[in-house]
């Protein structure tokens, strides 16, 4: 199960990477990298949508994208941080984790 939960997390790393890409990309090979990056991002949610349930991967792939794109913005874009960002944003991650410790792997059919 925890192949699943790591496959969850690469995607959500992926997603950082390819909305930053649909907002600052600006040559061919950008695009490309852009494009590739939804691809692979994609691919590991699918993958972890077969043996955790659909809604609970959803949730945890947008929360840890939304996050992960909010820091991005703020290390690597000079954003603005509030206390609000920040508290809101580990709300969310709060929600993650719950979600994460309440979910239960679908039952195998036979």
């Amino acid at each position: 199960m925890i192949k699943e939960w790591l496959k969850i997390i690469i995607a959500a790393v992926f997603e950082v990477l390819w909305v930053v890409g649909l907002t600052h990309s600006n040559q061919i090979l950008e695009w490309l990298g852009t494009i590739i990056a939804i691809m692979i991002s994609f691919y590991f949610l699918i993958m972890a949508g077969e043996k955790i349930a659909v809604g609970t991967v959803y949730a945890v792939f947008v929360g840890l994208g939304t996050a992960g794109t909010v820091v991005a913005g703020v290390f690597f874009f000079n954003e603005e941080i509030s206390i609000a960002k920040i508290a809101l944003i580990l709300l969310l991650l709060i929600g993650i984790i719950g979600l994460k410790s309440t979910s239960e792997p679908p039952k195998e059919e036979n």
